[in-house]
């Protein structure tokens, strides 16, 4: 019978609907080919070597001589500009607020046929370390309110660009998703005087159903209420409010587990297209008693139509219990 649960930590509620339920072998739409199978250079590919943007775009590399494996670059189409400041508008019903910050692409790999499913432990430990080095060097800036990391992989997912990267946008408002999520956690520790994420990944390892992998930092875990099929969130076992902080240890095994879960999904289902959103708290903030950074893998599986732009919610045809199962018996 479909269920409708609710995330505790959220508050969204989403429809399991169990008597829809596809086959974890249903998923696999995917008709582009696997990134495995592109060529490792592609001629067309402003990220691969030898079509490298001018100097001017360049905010880092890594070695810093001679052949790249890792460059952060300014955005060629930023959503946001660097210059100026973030004042405010106000005329009748409009609002506004000059749209001043950072919009930089991290460039993973100079190979244009890789994803993290692909890399080595190493490799992506590197990506993390340079996305978290850019954004603390970012959040120096007193106009950013707060930072968001993400990843889109595959055209499903918006990215435009097969070769593997991904970016950071330091914006000068806290957008309302995330203010939201605030409020709520707030409002969790105001009652109990607890984390709700320490609480949800405590009662998520006890229960063991919905967990995929886990290791001495971070724990992989599709939550109860997973608002679409293969949603996995990798939570940190340690209380910290912000990715900032994580030190060089953790980051390593965070790496670790998170090439493992993609490996699974690229595996198990064929190199979906996916998002990977970081969420940490914003920079002016006061939660660190009551936020947990983590990060969210979301696989391009299904869509959204008027019931879920009509009420908000989202409708699950994977079950979470069966979608972690599936999972953990990827081979990899």
């Amino acid at each position: 019978m479909p269920e409708i649960r609710q995330n505790i930590a959220t508050k969204e509620w989403v429809i399991i609907a169990s008597e829809r339920s596809k086959r974890p072998e249903q998923f696999i739409t995917n008709s582009r080919p696997v990134t495995g199978d592109l060529p490792a250079l592609d001629a067309s590919c402003p990220f691969c070597p030898g079509n490298e943007e001018g100097p001017e775009f360049e905010v880092l590399r890594v070695p810093t001589t001679g052949p790249w494996q890792l460059r952060v670059l300014r955005n060629r189409y930023p959503a946001v500009g660097l210059d100026g400041d973030p004042q405010r508008h106000f005329h009748g019903v409009e609002r506004s607020i000059n749209a001043v910050g950072f919009h930089e692409v991290v460039v993973e790999s100079p190979l244009h046929n890789t994803t993290p499913a692909l890399q080595s432990d190493g490799e992506l430990a590197w990506t993390l370390f340079t996305l978290q080095k850019r954004a603390r060097d970012i959040a120096r800036d007193s106009r950013i309110e707060h930072i968001l990391v993400f990843k889109n992989h595959g055209p499903s997912a918006g990215a435009s660009i097969a070769h593997p990267h991904s970016q950071i946008i330091g914006l000068p408002i806290v957008p309302h998703n995330t203010r939201n999520r605030m409020e709520e956690a707030r409002r969790y520790f105001d009652d109990t005087g607890n984390c709700v994420y320490c609480h949800m990944l405590a009662e998520e390892i006890k229960e063991g159903t919905r967990v995929v992998a886990e290791n001495a930092h971070h724990v992989a875990l599709v939550p109860y209420a997973a608002s679409t099929p293969f949603h996995v969130w990798l939570m940190p076992k340690r209380h910290r409010h912000s990715f900032l902080g994580v030190p060089l240890e953790e980051i390593e095994a965070l790496a670790a587990l998170l090439r493992l879960i993609a490996r699974k999904l690229y595996v198990g289902l064929r190199d979906p297209d996916y998002n990977f959103m970081l969420r940490s708290a914003p920079m002016h903030e006061p939660g660190r008693d009551y936020t947990h950074w983590y990060i969210s893998v979301v696989p391009r599986l299904s869509t959204t139509a008027g019931f879920e732009l009509g009420s908000g919610m989202r409708i699950n045809v994977a079950v979470p219990e069966e979608s972690a199962a599936f999972l953990r018996g990827a081979a990899v």
